[in-house]
C-alpha cells in the first residue's frame, strides 16, 4: 500500500465560512495573508459572482480545481488538456451505474468472463497495465466488477464492463462522451473506458464535474469508500487510495502513468470555521517518482491549505 507522508507545516487560517446565501462560499473576513480567498456577493447584482482562491492554495506543479459543498468549481492555474490515466474510471463506473443502478444492499445481476477475457487480460499484463486476474467461466456480480474497477484499478475490468454495458467499447466510448457534453466538460475526450490511452484527456475542473456527480449515486459512494475486497479469482485486493479514511478523505480514485503522471480525484469532509464542508477536487500532472503517491501527497496538502491547517508554500 502506498504510504502518505506526513506533512507538516506551521501555518495560519485561510478560511471563514459565510452564513450567506452562497452557502458553502467564504467571505473576505479571512486573515490579511488569505483576504481574497473569497468574497461573498454581498450587495452585488450578481450573486454567483465570487473572487478566486489565493495562488498559495494551488499545486507548484500540474494542475488542480475544487469545489466547496455546492459552490462553483474554483480552478487553479494551468488548466489544459492532458492525460489523464485511471481517472476516466470514474466516467465508467457512473455510466455503468446510471444504466444498471445498484440498489441498497443489492449486488446487481452476474456478469460471466470467457475466454476472450482472459487473452485481454494476459495482453494487458504483458504491456504491464493494472489488472486482476481472472478465470474464463467466472462470475463477477455488477458491484464485485465495480469494486475490481475502482479500487485496485482493474483495466481489464473496464473493458468487460464497457462490452457488458453497451455492447462494444466503441459504443461505450461514445456514451461517455455523450455523458461528459451533458454535463459541461468541454474540455474532455474519452478514447478509452480506462484511461490507458494518453488520448484520453480531460482538465481538472472537467474532471471534478463528473467526480460530483458521480458521488451523488450511493453505490458508487459506498464501493470508493471501501479499503479492501475479495474477489472470485483475483482474491484479497485493496483499494490505491491510501488517504481513504484519514484526515476526513471518503474517496475517490487514483490515477498514474507516464503520460499523466500523479492524478487523484478525491473527496474530502473537514470543518472550515466550525462548519462541516464537503471537498471535492482533482489534481492532475503531479510529478515524482512514485506517482500515485506524488497525487495523493498533493491532494492532502491542497485540502489541509483550503481547511487552514497551513499556509505553506504552494506543492507543499
Amino acid at each position: 500500500m502506498v504510504r502518505v507522508r506526513r506533512i507538516r507545516v506551521a501555518g495560519l487560517l485561510v478560511a471563514a465560512a459565510a452564513a450567506a446565501s452562497l452557502g458553502h462560499e467564504l467571505t473576505a473576513s479571512s486573515p490579511p495573508a488569505a483576504a481574497d480567498f473569497l468574497r461573498s456577493a454581498h450587495g452585488s447584482a450578481r450573486q454567483d459572482r465570487r473572487a478566486a482562491l489565493p495562488t498559495t492554495v494551488w499545486p507548484a506543479d500540474g494542475q488542480a480545481a475544487v469545489q466547496l459543498g455546492h459552490s462553483p468549481v474554483q480552478a487553479g492555474p494551468n488548466q489544459h488538456t492532458a492525460a489523464i490515466a485511471s481517472l476516466a474510471k470514474v466516467m465508467t463506473a457512473y455510466l455503468v451505474l446510471r444504466d444498471h443502478p445498484l440498489h441498497h444492499g443489492l449486488d446487481g445481476p452476474t456478469i460471466t468472463l470467457a475466454g476472450a477475457d482472459v487473452a485481454d487480460t494476459d495482453r494487458r499484463r504483458e504491456q504491464r497495465e493494472s489488472v486482476v486476474s481472472v478465470a474464463a467461466g467466472e462470475q463477477l456480480t455488477e458491484r464485485q466488477a465495480l469494486q475490481a474497477l475502482l479500487l485496485p484499478s482493474a483495466n481489464n475490468i473496464a473493458a468487460v464492463l464497457a462490452r457488458w454495458d453497451a455492447g462494444s467499447i466503441r459504443r461505450f466510448v461514445s456514451r461517455m462522451n455523450a455523458a461528459a457534453q451533458s454535463l459541461g466538460m468541454t474540455h474532455t475526450r474519452y478514447t478509452d473506458p480506462s484511461g490507458y490511452d494518453d488520448t484520453t484527456v480531460s482538465t481538472a475542473s472537467d474532471q471534478v464535474l463528473i467526480v460530483d456527480r458521480a458521488m451523488r449515486v450511493p453505490a458508487f459512494a459506498s464501493i470508493v469508500s471501501t479499503p479492501s475486497v475479495a474477489l472470485p479469482v483475483a482474491g484479497f485486493v485493496r483499494n490505491t487510495d491510501a488517504l481513504l479514511g484519514h484526515d476526513g478523505f471518503v474517496g475517490v480514485k487514483t490515477g498514474s502513468d507516464d503520460a499523466a503522471g500523479g492524478c487523484f480525484a478525491f473527496r474530502a469532509i473537514r470543518r472550515i470555521d466550525g462548519k462541516r464542508t464537503t471537498i471535492t477536487g482533482v489534481v492532475l500532472g503531479q510529478p515524482g517518482d512514485d506517482q500515485i503517491e506524488a497525487g495523493l501527497e498533493t491532494a492532502a496538502a491542497l485540502v489541509d491549505r483550503l481547511t487552514g491547517r497551513t499556509l505553506g508554500a504552494p506543492g507543499v
